[in-house]
């Protein structure tokens, strides 16, 4: 466990230990939750298919591409719960594959209608 005090920033850091030097890390999403068995009930999204849900969230450039770094503002979610737990999805591709989940970035997932 990490332990900081509310409103405090928190730095964090992913990378992929890979000998191939041409794969890419994308951060797609993490979700803060009191449990850390279920990030669906009561859930907290910092950042959901590359779109930023937290207004403290914020993703640094990193001088390699199979490092990902940010940070966000800590925060608590009622009394009741002490702990926060972060689950974090991250996608690897190939450098240069502009089609690749890496390169498109912010994905709004909007439901369209199928009347005609």
């Amino acid at each position: 466990p990490y332990y900081v005090d509310l409103n405090q920033n928190v730095f964090l850091q992913a990378s992929l230990q890979s000998s191939d030097p041409n794969l890419v890390l994308f951060l797609d999403t993490c979700v803060a939750s009191p449990n850390p068995n279920d990030f669906t009930t009561l859930a907290y999204d910092l950042i959901r298919s590359g779109c930023v849900k937290d207004p403290t969230f914020y993703s640094y450039r990193s001088p390699y591409r199979y490092v990902s770094r940010f940070a966000f503002n800590t925060f608590g979610f009622v009394r009741q719960h002490p702990s926060v737990y972060l689950q974090c999805e991250l996608v690897v591709c190939r450098y240069g594959d502009y089609s690749s989940r890496c390169y498109q970035g912010c994905v709004s997932r909007f439901k369209r209608n199928t009347e005609t």
